[in-house]
């Protein structure tokens, strides 16, 4: 039996602003986790190597390919946590799998709070070129360690929904393509068949809340390079679940998803899963915003009571933390999009609500004031 996840969550590391020093402090307080420096980064810094497993069946896995989506990453540390545990499943995974992670692929990234590199690439977009040392870290690991699966392992944007339904896309999943046809291959469908029972796994947790990603091809992204060198490879999208910026909640999904994948793979139960099932997962859409305001004019005079102002925020690095900007548009009135949360500026409570945290009223009302009227 699994024990509850606070069980092996691991309390030191929180939030978004996740670097280098937040896998340090684990290192030290973890010791039976296996480390070792892979290569370096454009500016020298580490990137590190874990290897977890005695077993046949090879699972290689990254995160924060893109600096700023830690998500991830925080995920794998618990899971590293849980699989040194005496807990049977661990034992079972750590017998039949050998594993290899790397936590943080972008750690000049990372430390500036950017998708890019410290030559300002895009990493997941450098997978056929290999133009930047990260770049050839990661793919020398794949050609030398020759895995069975790959996980992919990014953050995805509040907007996206699970399909056009108003609930967000807190994990999504995807089976790259390996062609501009969007071929189903068999290294697809085994990708497909170990999705389709992750997304069974968290269905129960948070229905509604699982999304398919859009498999449009490009070489040029590691998934769709690993899936056309023939390893079934999967893109892990961690998204928004109410209320939950930092990604606390999330990064348990992560977590259990991966650990179902795990376990699968370990337990030999691939071929048990429907990959077909796949397709029944709804595919994402641009549906959301963070906030939406309902008669705007009580806050800011010049707009109209018809307006509706839809929010979507920018995420900005200042002295370690992340803060969420607020970027205004106008929307029509049958916009039809979502929100995370809706404020009517007419009401005395919701007015209020907006107004309590200073600096992003501040920022909002600047905004405003540059919507076209």
């Amino acid at each position: 039996m699994i024990h509850p996840y606070p069980t092996y969550k691991v309390p030191t590391v929180e939030g978004r602003y996740i670097t280098l020093s937040d896998l340090d402090s684990f290192r030290e307080a973890y010791p039976k986790v296996s480390w070792a420096i892979l290569g370096k980064s454009v500016e020298g810094q580490n990137i590190y190597g874990v290897f977890l497993g005695e077993g046949e069946r090879k699972i290689l896995a990254w995160s924060q390919m893109h600096g700023n989506e830690s998500t991830t990453t925080k995920a794998v540390l618990d899971l590293f946590h849980f699989l040194v545990s005496d807990n049977a499943l661990a034992q079972e995974i750590y017998s039949q799998c050998q594993i290899l992670v790397l936590p943080m692929v972008n750690p000049d990234g990372a430390k500036k709070y950017t998708r890019v590199n410290a030559n300002a690439v895009d990493l997941n977009r450098d997978a056929k070129e290999r133009t930047q040392p990260e770049s050839e870290v990661l793919r020398y690991v794949y050609d030398s360690f020759k895995p069975d699966f790959c996980f992919n392992l990014h953050d995805q944007r509040t907007l996206f929904s699970a399909g056009r339904h108003p609930k967000p896309a807190t994990v999504s999943f995807l089976s790259p393509s390996e062609d501009e046809a969007r071929t189903i291959t068999d290294t697809r469908k085994i990708a497909m068949a170990l999705i389709s029972a992750m997304a069974d796994k968290l269905s129960s947790e948070i229905p509604g809340q699982v999304g398919r990603y859009d498999d449009a091809f490009n070489e040029n992204c590691i998934g769709d390079s690993l899936q056309m060198a023939g390893t079934p490879t999967i893109l892990f999208e961690a998204g928004h679940f109410p209320e939950d910026y930092e990604r606390e909640q999330t990064r348990k999904y992560i977590f259990e998803a991966m650990l179902e994948a795990l376990r699968v793979i370990a337990q030999d139960q691939l071929e048990d899963q429907a990959w077909e099932n796949y397709f029944d997962i709804p595919e994402n859409e641009k549906l959301f915003y963070d906030m939406i305001l309902k008669n705007p004019s009580v806050l800011y005079t010049k707009l109209e009571n018809s307006d509706v102002i839809g929010i979507r925020y920018e995420e900005q690095l200042k002295r370690k933390k992340i803060h969420f900007v607020p970027k205004c548009e106008k929307l029509e009135p049958d916009h039809g999009y979502f929100a995370h949360k809706v404020l009517d500026c007419s009401e005395t409570s919701d007015l209020e609500d907006l107004k309590k945290n200073k600096p992003f009223f501040k920022a909002l009302t600047k905004q405003l004031d540059t919507l076209p009227i």
